[in-house]
């Protein structure tokens, strides 16, 4: 299963304290703005993206087809195709991407502990 680029999302308080944060940590804005109440961070290959009153809790993230660059990956597994293979291995869904469509579509599970997952094409 090829789930494309993976990221945490995090749900902050304060996005101008978080984005200084992981800026001394080495990270740079490559995503996002102030006013959309969102940035998304990068630091070589890792990817946090950072949140204000957008959701709680915070989302493991994958994007099928992307790298984490956003770039689009010649191969990859159609959300659709992802979510046919967990529901056929027994895994229950919080959502689920309409499999009567195609393009970008996502859908959302828990793993053991209550984490939140989110598989989102956006191709």
């Amino acid at each position: 299963m090829k789930l494309g680029a993976f990221s945490i999302s995090l749900s902050v308080k304060n996005l101008e304290t978080s984005q200084q944060f992981y800026e001394n940590l080495g990270f740079k804005v490559s995503a996002g703005s102030m006013e959309q109440n969102y940035l998304i961070m990068k630091n070589g290959n890792a990817l946090v993206g950072l949140f204000q009153g957008m959701f709680e809790g915070n989302i493991l993230t994958f994007n099928p087809g992307w790298d984490e660059n956003a770039k689009n990956t010649e191969e990859f597994d159609d959300v659709r195709d992802i979510q046919r293979q967990l529901k056929k291995n027994g895994v229950e869904l919080l959502s689920e991407a309409d499999i009567e469509t195609s393009g970008p579509d996502s859908f959302m599970l828990t793993d053991p502990d209550g984490n939140v997952i989110l598989i989102d094409q956006h191709r």
